[in-house]
């Protein structure tokens, strides 16, 4: 039901307009670890703004925010500004990757990730060892064995077959027995001799360089407080490394998320990684962001997850919380692929806002080129998520779900919202609950209006 009075339309509420509840947030210190969850919408990347600046005007110092998603971290800079622009150069705003790898170039051990070259030995070694065996009977799709390595056994930081055998998977649908994970052993042991014969890392290599080198010379002096935001979709690796650059005294690290947003597919709990948040994990309830009628479209979608925050906080879901605004607006195109691009033409022409207070949100980089040309066509200009910080522009946004992430708009455009698929396999059920929480997450960038397309192949020409 509606609560309170509508807030204001910018990124995040001034002091005066935050409600009790995250306030409260706001003002509480907490001697250790702590957790803010909730549903998209419920601020809680505000309040995490909003704390570090009451920490910096405390004198606390230095202060870092921080998450994998690039784009947010140059977002919340800008908030950070608006909001407390006397203290703008007290915090540094960075995402993970990038400050372990300014970390490592800085103590003499430089590390650069080359994707494609990654991409091309983790092939290698899928055809040398998987291709062809039980591994693609199980799952043919190499990209399900590449998250496995990145996410189950690198992101984690495990590093024998032992260990591998007894971790949990966490979101993963397709069962594993013992020879099952010894093949995927040496799938990985494959990989790491591709990458070492090109003399290449990726991005777990960075993470884990960066917590080796920590234990040999800790950070002098810690930061006196860590934000991690969307935490969801961090590998262990990361959260141990920002639990590592955390001070030890009071508000030290503080954990953002909300499970049912998680863009990147695995998962884990906040046990795995041996973070302790009992009695310090807080959820938020009120959606600040979006209008009644975008949230009864989010609240259709089945985007069921969960961050175990170990004291046992239940999640909630947007259909259980409070809103703010009422009204708003959805539309619904239907069509088929070749009427997609002047459908997509014509609601961007009719947006009810200006076009710089829309986003155009695609689900693969090879969508959002493809929108940006038809676009691009039709003379309307884009400003790419990649480049994004927050300021004020007049021209469309355009990028990837995963570029969206934390990130708000007056209105959203999706122009190919995914069909729900038969789950008909354990893996096709995993990316069915992928896609769910991709398409929440899609959604519910709109403040006020969502137009979403559905590509029907059913559809009669």
């Amino acid at each position: 039901m509606p609560h309170g009075e509508p807030s204001g339309r910018r990124f995040g509420p001034a002091p005066a307009e935050l409600d009790t509840a995250q306030r409260a947030v706001v003002e509480r210190d907490y001697t250790g670890p702590a957790k803010i969850g909730g549903p998209a919408g419920t601020g809680k990347t505000v309040v995490a703004l909003h704390r570090l600046a009451r920490l910096a005007a405390q004198g606390r110092g230095p202060l870092l925010y921080t998450t994998l998603a690039r784009g947010l971290a140059r977002v919340a800079r800008t908030a950070f500004t608006g909001l407390a622009p006397e203290h703008a150069d007290r915090v540094e705003f960075v995402d993970l990757h990038a400050w372990a790898g300014a970390f490592l170039a800085r103590r003499g051990r430089p590390l650069r990730v080359r994707a494609d070259l990654v991409d091309r030995a983790f092939l290698a070694a899928w055809f040398e060892v998987g291709s062809r065996g039980p591994l693609a009977a199980l799952e043919p799709n190499p990209d399900y064995w590449r998250t496995e390595i990145d996410r189950v056994i690198k992101g984690r930081g495990v590093t024998t077959p032992g260990e591998y055998a007894e971790v949990i998977r966490t979101g993963r649908r397709v069962r594993l027995g013992r020879a099952d994970r010894d093949r995927v052993w040496l799938l990985y042991l494959a990989y790491q001799r591709a990458l070492a014969g090109g003399g290449l890392v990726d991005h777990n290599d960075v993470l884990s360089a960066a917590l080796e080198e920590l234990d040999r010379r800790p950070l002098a002096p810690p930061y006196a407080s860590v934000v991690v935001d969307e935490v969801q979709d961090m590998p262990l690796l990361a959260v141990r490394l920002a639990e590592r650059l955390a001070g030890a005294g009071p508000n030290g690290l503080l954990l953002v998320g909300d499970g049912q947003q998680q863009v990147y597919p695995g998962g884990w709990r906040l046990s795995d990684a041996g973070v302790p948040v009992r009695g310090r994990s807080e959820l938020l309830r009120v959606n600040h962001r979006n209008a009644a009628r975008v949230l009864a479209l989010a609240g259709r979608m089945d985007a069921v997850n969960q961050v175990d925050d170990i004291d046992g906080t239940a999640t909630v879901t947007l259909g259980e919380i409070d809103w703010r605004h009422e009204h708003g607006s959805v539309h619904t195109w239907r069509g088929i692929d070749g009427e997609l691009p002047d459908a997509l033409v014509q609601a961007v022409r009719a947006l009810p806002v200006p076009p710089g207070d829309a986003a155009v949100i695609a689900f693969t980089r090879g969508e959002a080129e493809r929108y940006a040309h038809t676009l691009g066509r039709a003379g309307i200009e884009v400003h790419w998520l990649a480049d994004y910080d927050g300021r004020p522009s007049p021209l469309l946004k355009l990028g990837t779900v995963q570029q969206a992430k934390g990130l708000e708009f007056r209105a959203a455009l999706v122009p190919r919202l995914p069909l729900r698929e038969a789950a008909d396999s354990p893996a096709a059920r995993e990316r069915a609950e992928l896609v769910e929480r991709q398409r929440l997450v899609a959604v519910t960038r709109a403040r006020e209006h969502v137009w979403f397309g559905l590509v029907d192949p059913h559809i009669e020409p």
